[in-house]
Formats: C-alpha cells, sequence, structure tokens
C-alpha cells in the first residue's frame, strides 16, 4: 500500500516533474506473469527511476547492508528500502547468498517482477563489468524471461558519495525479452551459468553503449581502495580490457555469445626447415576453463 502510493500519489509524480526521466522499449515489459528486469548499475538512483518506470511493482534484490545501518540515517535508508519493495541480498556468498536467492525467487514463483544488478555493485567508473552468476541461477531455476534494462546518466544525477542529486534529464531503456528456456535444467551447472550471464551483459552492453570490463567490479573497487590507502593491490584487481560494442555487428537478443575473451596469441615463426620455432623453450598456455 505505502508502495503505490509513493509511486503513484507522492514521490512518483514529484520525480518525473522534476528529473523527466524518458523511456524506451516499455512495451518489452510484460503486462502480467513473472519476469527479472536485470540492469546496470550506475547509481543509488537507479533503484528509484527504473521501477518508477515500471507500470508494475518491482521488487529488487538490494545489498543487506541497507538494510543494517546504523543511526539516523541508516535507520531512514532501511525504512525507505522496505517500503519501496526491496529486499536484502547477502553478497557475502555460500548459504546466506543462496537463502537470498531462494527469496527472489518465491518472488517469481507468485508472478511478480524481480530486478536486479548482475555487476553485484555499481560500477565504479561507467564502465560495464562482469556479471555475477547469480543471476543466471535465478532465471533458470525459476525457468522466467530476462527483460534486459539500461540505465542511462543516473550517474550524473547521482555520482557515487553524493547524496543531494543533480537536477538533469535521465533514461531507462528496456530491451526485448531474453529467452533461456534451452537451458532448463541445468541451473547448477557453471557453464551454462556463466554463459546465460554473459549473454545478459552483452545485451546490456549494446543497450547502454558503455565499455565492458572483464573484472568483477567489486574486485576493481577493492584495488581502487587499497591504492587510496597505500597498500599493495592484488594483481586480481586488474580492471581487464573494455570493449565497446558495435551497433553493426551485433547479434539478435537470445543469441549465445562470448565476451572478454583475451586474444590469441600470434603463431611462432617458421624456420627454413619448415617447423615452427618455439619461444625460450615454453610450450603455449592451456585455454582457461570458463568459471
Amino acid at each position: 500500500m505505502i508502495y503505490w502510493v509513493l509511486k503513484r500519489i507522492f514521490l512518483g509524480p514529484l520525480l518525473k516533474l522534476v528529473f523527466r526521466p524518458w523511456t524506451k522499449g516499455l512495451d518489452n515489459l510484460p503486462t502480467e506473469g513473472p519476469a527479472v528486469l536485470a540492469s546496470n548499475h550506475l547509481s543509488f538512483s537507479d533503484s528509484i527511476f527504473m521501477p518508477l518506470m515500471v507500470p508494475r511493482p518491482v521488487v529488487f534484490l538490494a545489498k543487506s547492508e541497507y538494510f543494517t545501518g546504523r543511526g539516523i540515517k541508516g535507520r531512514l535508508t532501511a525504512i525507505f528500502f522496505k517500503v519501496t519493495n526491496q529486499l536484502p541480498m547477502d553478497r557475502s556468498g555460500g548459504a546466506a547468498s543462496a537463502n537470498s536467492l531462494d527469496t527472489g525467487i518465491d518472488v517469481l514463483r507468485n508472478g511478480g517482477l524481480l530486478g536486479i544488478y548482475p555487476e553485484g555493485t555499481r560500477s565504479p567508473d561507467g564502465r560495464l563489468y562482469r556479471g555475477k552468476v547469480g543471476v543466471a541461477k535465478l532465471v533458470l531455476t525459476a525457468n522466467v524471461p530476462v527483460i534486459p534494462v539500461a540505465m542511462i546518466g543516473t550517474d550524473k544525477v547521482q555520482p557515487i558519495g553524493r547524496r543531494i542529486p543533480n537536477i538533469r534529464r535521465l533514461g531507462v531503456i528496456f530491451g526485448e525479452p531474453m529467452d533461456f528456456s534451452r537451458y532448463q535444467g541445468l541451473q547448477d551447472d557453471r557453464f551454462v551459468q556463466r554463459s546465460v550471464t554473459d549473454e545478459i551483459m552483452y545485451e546490456l552492453m549494446r543497450l547502454s553503449g558503455q565499455e565492458y570490463v572483464d573484472s568483477y567490479a567489486s574486485t576493481v573497487k577493492e584495488k581502487l581502495a587499497a591504492q587510496k590507502t597505500g597498500k599493495p593491490a592484488d594483481a586480481a584487481g586488474s580492471k581487464g580490457d573494455a570493449v565497446r560494442a558495435n551497433p553493426s555487428a551485433t547479434v539478435a537478443p537470445g543469441t549465445v555469445t562470448v565476451i572478454g575473451r583475451a586474444a590469441e596469441p600470434p603463431a611462432p615463426p617458421v624456420t627454413g626447415n619448415g617447423t615452427a620455432e618455439s619461444r625460450d623453450g615454453d610450450a603455449p598456455d592451456a585455454p582457461a576453463a570458463a568459471s
């Protein structure tokens, strides 16, 4: 009830008047039945403006820290997230994270719309980072379609660390539904989870126009924090190679794609006797296993 009143009567009309958000692809949203809304994550404001523009109620999985804050600010934040249809998502891994996903699955099995950020955290620099496979497990377990959602300009409205948002226009793009029913029954297969997640991230890259970085945003944030404190950063925190979508070369939604793949090393030179010359006697690296 409170959610409906805020969205339809008080907060919603005011936000639309002030920020004038534009939308594209609203007809891609189902009028009934369950679906996962998988969005890029640029700003705290994403969790406000995306559900605001969806006609139906959207339940969001938000990080559990928003519900456990202390002091006046922490308590007000917790109240806001509770009354705006958001559920705590434990990102520590193991049984706690599994229980959070089960809560999301219950929302879908009851016919609701579930919003989730596959990156797991806000982008530290406006680029799109590697998705975590929890979104794939949700989708495959519940056997529901995915609506890719691109938030445009919310990082300019409310950059990380800014409490009062800037007054400027932003946009929300809803992509075509993605069907993964061909993988039904394979929700526990890690290779399938990674393939589904990468396909979702590719579509988000195509819709948003962001550069894609084949590293987790949380890892990059840890590296940046270590640099600020002067501590040595783990090599695993490398930002990786960025990829920008080429509109003329993009494929239709639903096509399995692989993004962030490293380039093949050049072939060794051929000697005069027709055999390949080795490099310092090292054998070529074995191909990396998918995670």
